[in-house]
């Protein structure tokens, strides 16, 4: 018999926690355990029910779900599941969230309120299954050391192109690598699956902590030194060759691997238009989406790294990456940086001594 997964919601509405009760109940696959009107309530619940999984509110009068997590992941690292309205208060809580140890977010509907709370539900029950096999261990004791110095400047590199895919957990992983990425980095090209409205905060978010320039992809949107394009939340983006310099496309488009943006998309198109001259990047997450579009990359000549399973929140799109050997290298995030910038450095010696 399979075991239930069960569950606690956090939210100071109590509505929302009856709806998200019902809608989590309708699974046979999950038992919502309790439900918390606030992060205090919810912290004697945790200790005493033992939940598999939190779903938390962003916003709450008396703790935020930020402050919450600050708390909560050092003594008990549960995954976390946000549930977030889509303000622009509530876009920033929930990425301070996600670096304070969230796995994954929904959003709450702004309109069309039946429709919305349907995908909301399926969403949500999705997200906690995938939540209840995310290891989050690592942040028992933890506490955020500021960014490691800023990487050693490259030599000119404008025609090489970085791309990223990560889900769940990735955000974190993303972030790190990128602190760890010096401003003359090569082109980077993300995809993060996440909800529409989140990813420019994302973005907005990583610009101001990173040496490259962080942005939302745009279509025409070039693919340069020194800049980094991620994937708009319900577009997916691809990159192409116009004469000397890459550029990326964005536009909408049914799922690909089940996701949109789907990092499949990207990994081909960046195996078709760039080829030799690429790193491609697979991180943490659930599900397959990317490792053909990776193997692609390696057989067009590119280098290809698969984070490993012990750093990976949920070891899933790296897994099914390695299996199909489409994973030239496997590492620890912690040292995914200094691998891509040495790959990067590689390709740049040996683009020299060709032409000499």
């Amino acid at each position: 018999m399979v075991k239930e997964i069960r569950v606690l919601i956090v939210d100071d509405s109590a509505l929302i926690r009856q709806i998200l009760t019902q809608g989590l109940s309708s699974d046979p696959g999950i038992q919502v355990v309790g439900s918390a009107a606030d992060p205090y309530q919810a912290r004697d619940m945790i200790v005493r029910l033992r939940p598999d999984v939190i779903t938390l509110d962003v916003e709450m009068p008396r703790m935020d779900g930020v402050e919450f997590l600050r708390k909560l992941m050092p003594q008990l690292p549960i995954p976390v599941v946000m549930v977030s309205a889509l303000t622009q208060r509530g876009k920033r809580i929930t990425m301070e969230a996600m670096e304070a140890g969230a796995v994954d977010v929904v959003a709450k509907p702004t309109s069309d309120v039946k429709n919305g709370l349907q995908q909301l539900m399926q969403s949500l029950r999705t997200k906690v299954k995938i939540a209840s096999m995310a290891n989050v261990s690592h942040w028992k004791n933890k506490r955020v050391p500021p960014p490691i110095g800023k990487a050693a400047a490259l030599a000119e590199s404008t025609d090489k192109v970085i791309a990223i895919a990560a889900s769940t957990g990735g955000t974190e992983a993303i972030r790190h690598i990128l602190l760890n990425l010096p401003a003359n980095t090569p082109g980077i090209v993300i995809v993060q699956h996440m909800p529409p409205g989140f990813t420019k905060m994302f973005a907005d978010r990583l610009n101001g902590q990173c040496a490259p320039v962080v942005k939302e992809a745009e279509t025409g949107d070039r693919v340069m030194q020194g800049r980094v394009l991620i994937a708009p939340g319900d577009k997916h983006m691809e990159v192409r060759r116009l004469g000397g310099i890459y550029e990326v496309v964005c536009n909408e488009g049914p799922p690909v691997c089940g996701h949109c943006p789907s990092a499949e998309k990207l990994f081909q198109s960046v195996a078709r238009h760039v080829g030799a001259n690429a790193v491609g990047v697979i991180l943490t997450g659930m599900g397959k989406d990317g490792a053909h579009g990776l193997l692609a990359m390696r057989q067009s000549g590119a280098r290809t790294l698969g984070q490993d399973q012990e750093s990976c929140v949920v070891y899933g799109m790296p897994k099914e990456a390695m299996e199909i050997g489409a994973v030239e290298r496997q590492l620890p995030l912690n040292e995914m940086a200094s691998t891509i910038l040495h790959f990067i450095k590689q390709k740049t010696i040996q683009k020299t001594n060709h032409r000499n």
